[in-house]
């Protein structure tokens, strides 16, 4: 029995095959992940309405990898949305970096995205794309 904080097979296999410079979406649960992930490897993790989050799939990820750059579909009105903070909070001193949703679209259908995870999540925006980082 996995002992990590992250205990899913499908991803522990998958984050076992990645390597520095490879790329994990964790999307919420509006986020279109069959036609905008490429070839990732594709993962369902909602179960109901809000669950899981976004955050406890990130939490649960960080116990086994290290990220070094994270990237998130900003709203087209200028506004930002509450999660960005949670999200700052569970990487600290990470500076997120914003992209147009239609070009975040383009960066998780890259080459270089091996894993994407669709959550329960509800909240709109609440989406993040992480390169992992050397161990």
């Amino acid at each position: 029995m996995l002992k990590t904080s992250c205990i899913n097979p499908e991803i522990m296999k998958t984050l076992s095959l990645c390597g520095h410079g490879d790329k994990i979406l964790i999307a919420d649960g509006n986020y279109p992940l069959d036609s905008k992930t490429g070839d990732s490897k594709k993962v369902y993790l909602g179960v109901a309405s809000g669950i899981p989050t976004v955050t406890q799939v990130l939490e649960a990820l960080l116990g086994g990898i290290n990220v070094e750059k994270a990237e998130v579909m900003e709203p087209g009105d200028g506004s930002r949305p509450e999660i960005f903070s949670e999200f700052e909070k569970l990487l600290p001193g990470m500076t997120l970096e914003g992209i147009d949703r239609f070009e975040f679209y383009d960066a998780c259908s890259e080459p270089a995205v091996r894993l994407s995870i669709s959550t329960g999540e509800k909240r709109i925006f609440a989406n993040i794309l992480l390169t992992i980082g050397v161990a």
